[in-house]
């Protein structure tokens, strides 16, 4: 399974006895690396090994068709005007859409896809900067088989922050104890009834429960890191001391050094020494952000003789999670919480450039910040006391 699942999942699936095996989240779907090309390989090398392959079993659709469509017809005695349901493999929303398009010929039929994820028509609707998104169950970089994109009649993209917020909304003010794509469709379903006329009604399927995400969107400090909670959030900011509030280009911080991909070890090593830093970014030649390069994992590495000194530093990028990349605007509140559990956060400065035929926006890197640049900023600030304002 991807990396980005949550470690609730993999903790059940060790439990029933399976041996886990983690994929990069950023490969692509037909990368021999990817949890698809993990699991192909596997199938080949483990005797009496099966793949129940949900992306084009056609008991995938047919289950939906067959039982969640008729449940749905029982349980509303009625007819029903719109049905919202998220798509990831597409076996929910297609088989769904086809029975209750046969009982109700007038219903409209909602998909949600996250912004990153490319299942969604038309083409333009997919066209963003954002290629990685935190919500689990739905989205993807190719289109399953059995996904039928003419049954749907709309498509609504949806954001990580819109859908992490509906699903807390969803236990605190309804009790309904549900993941990260449940948010995602009740998101949705908001915005998209509002076209429906009074007395129609729109039936929102929540497919996820909490029970696999406790370590994620339900904690105000995973939350935080991502800058996902809302500005009045309730809890632990509530008695939150005086710079909590302040922005992080407040730390005036400097630009950090870069290095290419094609810069040697030994060179980086000495550069760092030089500088008296430990770890640096590595941009492409377009400037885009590649990772970083830390002087004690180049360390290990030569040690034990996985490289030599003229080997790339490309070959020992630590990529960064999207979670430790903050803006200028990101609150130092939000920038403390992600160093209680990271070593350093980038600091990114979107940037728009125009290429001849569109704008487009660019990530550049501003800043590298670390716990130091907090703590200097926080005992050197005028307003630093010892009285209860500097707590």
């Amino acid at each position: 399974m991807p990396e980005k699942m949550s470690m609730e999942k993999v903790n059940i699936l060790r439990a029933l006895g399976a041996e886990i095996v983690r994929t990069p989240t950023s490969a692509s779907f037909d990368a021999p690396e990817s949890h698809i090309g993990v699991a192909q390989r596997l199938n080949q090398e483990i005797p009496n090994s099966h793949i129940l392959d949900q992306y084009r079993n056609p008991s995938n659709p047919i289950a939906h068709y067959d039982g969640t469509a008729e449940e749905i017809i029982a349980q509303c005695d009625g007819p029903v005007d719109m049905v919202v349901a998220g798509a990831g493999t597409g076996g929910t929303i297609s088989g769904l859409a086809r029975k209750l398009k046969e009982k109700y010929p007038n219903i409209k039929v909602v998909a949600v896809d996250p912004e990153g994820s490319d299942l969604a028509e038309p083409e333009e609707l997919n066209k963003t900067d954002t290629n990685f998104y935190e919500v689990e169950g739905i989205g993807y970089d190719f289109v399953p088989t059995v996904l039928d994109r003419q049954v749907v009649d709309k498509w609504y993209k949806s954001t990580d922050r819109e859908t992490f917020l509906m699903a807390r909304k969803l236990i605190r003010e309804e009790g309904l104890l549900c993941g990260g794509s449940s948010g995602s469709a009740m998101a949705a379903a908001v915005q998209c009834a509002k076209d429906l006329k009074e007395g129609q009604r729109c039936v929102v399927i929540l497919p996820d429960s909490i029970r696999n995400y406790m370590s994620k969107h339900l904690s105000d400090d995973w939350m935080s890191e991502r800058n996902l909670l809302e500005k009045t959030s309730e809890g632990a900011e509530m008695n939150k001391p005086w710079w909590w509030d302040m922005k992080v280009h407040d730390l005036q911080l400097h630009a950090p050094i870069t290095v290419l991909p094609t810069v040697t070890c030994a060179e980086a090593i000495d550069l760092m020494k030089k500088e008296g830093i430990d770890q640096m970014p590595v941009v492409g030649e377009a400037g885009e952000i590649l990772g970083m390069v830390t002087l004690g994992n180049m360390m290990s590495q030569l040690v034990a003789g996985r490289v030599n000194s003229q080997t790339p530093v490309s070959h020992m990028l630590y990529k960064q999670p999207q979670q430790v990349q903050i803006t200028l605007d990101d609150t130092l509140g939000c920038l403390s919480r992600i160093l209680d559990t990271q070593h350093f956060a980038l600091v990114i400065h979107e940037q728009r450039q125009y290429g001849g035929s569109e704008l487009q926006s660019k990530k550049m890197i501003f800043g590298l910040v670390t716990a130091i640049d907090l703590l200097n900023f926080i005992t050197h600030h005028p307003k630093s006391t010892n009285g209860k304002n500097g707590q």
